[in-house]
């Protein structure tokens, strides 16, 4: 299951996967989707879809803003 709410992502990061959700991991995993050419965002596309794709670029980036910096904990 896809995860189409920042919650239900989050809980499954942090919680079912142990991933820190933290502004220089966001940074890092933007760095790599935010580049269509690297065979990860390619390989990431293609099996979530670019919905989720689109969804990810902009949960990062709000977390590297500060923006939602109050909700990853």
């Amino acid at each position: 299951m896809i995860p189409e709410t920042f919650e239900k992502w989050k809980t499954c990061l942090v919680h079912d996967c142990k991933i820190p959700l933290t502004a220089e991991f966001a940074r890092t995993r933007l760095a790599i989707y935010q580049d269509f050419n690297k065979s990860e965002t390619k390989t990431f596309i293609r099996l979530y879809g670019p919905q989720h794709h689109q969804n990810i670029i902009g949960w990062f980036t709000k977390i590297v803003e500060g923006s939602i910096e109050d909700q990853i904990s």
